[in-house]
C-alpha cells in the first residue's frame, strides 16, 4: 500500500496562489493514479483534479479549470496542485488520494488510499 501526506495549505487572500504537495511513501508511486479532493464545512467531499500514473492524462472539476494545475514527479514520489486566482469558495480541507485502478475516477469511492488533508482558507 501507499501512504500519503499533504502539505502546503494555509491562509491566502482572494486572487492569491498556493501550491499543495502530496508526498507518497510505500509502494512504487507510478502504480497509482492520484486525485485531489476537497471538503468544505457542511458539504460533501468533491473532486478537484486527477492525474494518471505517469501524468499523461489529467482532468479537473469545472469550478477549477483554468486556475488549478495538477502535476506529478514520480522520481520524487510527489503530486502537486498549483492553485492560482483563488476564491473564497475554494476554502476547504484538501485531500490527495491514490487508486490502484488503471485510470483515475471522479468519485471518492474509487480511491483506496487517502492523506490526512491540509486546510486551505481564502479570505475575501
Amino acid at each position: 500500500q501507499v501512504q500519503l501526506v499533504e502539505s502546503g495549505g494555509g491562509l491566502v487572500q482572494a486572487g492569491g496562489s498556493l501550491r499543495l504537495s502530496c508526498a507518497a511513501s510505500g509502494r512504487t508511486f507510478s502504480n497509482y493514479a492520484v486525485g485531489w479532493f476537497r471538503q468544505a464545512p457542511g458539504k460533501e467531499r468533491e473532486f478537484v483534479a486527477a492525474t494518471s500514473r505517469f501524468g499523461y492524462s489529467t482532468d479537473y472539476a469545472d469550478s477549477v479549470k483554468g486556475r488549478f494545475t495538477i502535476s506529478r514527479n514520480n522520481a520524487e514520489n510527489t503530486v502537486y496542485l498549483q492553485m492560482n486566482s483563488l476564491k473564497p469558495e475554494d476554502t476547504a480541507v484538501y485531500y490527495c488520494a491514490a487508486t490502484v485502478k488503471a485510470t483515475f475516477g471522479f468519485s471518492q469511492y474509487e480511491y483506496n488510499y487517502w492523506g490526512q488533508g491540509t486546510q486551505v482558507t481564502v479570505s475575501s
